[in-house]
């Protein structure tokens, strides 16, 4: 039992207070494409999945549910993580400038790392916190 032959195999999910303005932010701030949106008949997002690349995430509201009881956002840990999300960019300061340009909350700056590539992390809106950078760890394992 291995992955499935597939673009992506790993898609993390995350939970919104406002999913609508998520989506909206998430592609105008940071690239994302919308691949599915989905809505209850009062028009609310109950789901919706955004694209970047190959990769992909799925977000749907803060909402008590079953799934949700195990999940828990930002703001209700003083504004910790427990996971952070890597995007990999292809001109990392032009990705700095348009997210900042959209209000991206810049908790480490853009830097050079020590093990290669040049990055950056950022808060949205509701605190999740994004890293975007140009190291590509699929690039360095094909050349050794």
């Amino acid at each position: 039992m291995g992955p499935k032959a597939t673009t992506a195999t790993m898609i993390s999910a995350m939970r919104y207070d406002d999913p609508a303005a998520a989506v909206d932010w998430l592609c105008r701030a940071f690239g994302f494409q919308p691949h599915a949106v989905y809505k209850d008949d009062a028009g609310n997002v109950v789901h919706a999945e955004l694209s970047f690349g190959n990769g992909m995430i799925m977000l749907g509201p803060n909402i008590d549910s079953p799934f949700g009881r195990f999940m828990t956002m930002p703001q209700d840990t003083g504004g910790r993580c427990t996971q952070t999300i890597y995007v990999i960019v292809d001109d990392v300061d032009a990705h700095h400038a348009q997210a900042s340009a959209a209000g991206a909350d810049v908790v480490m700056p853009l830097r050079d790392e020590s093990y290669g590539g040049r990055e950056y992390s950022c808060r949205d809106p509701e605190g999740h916190i994004w890293t975007f950078g140009n190291y590509d760890p699929w690039a360095i394992a094909a050349s050794v």
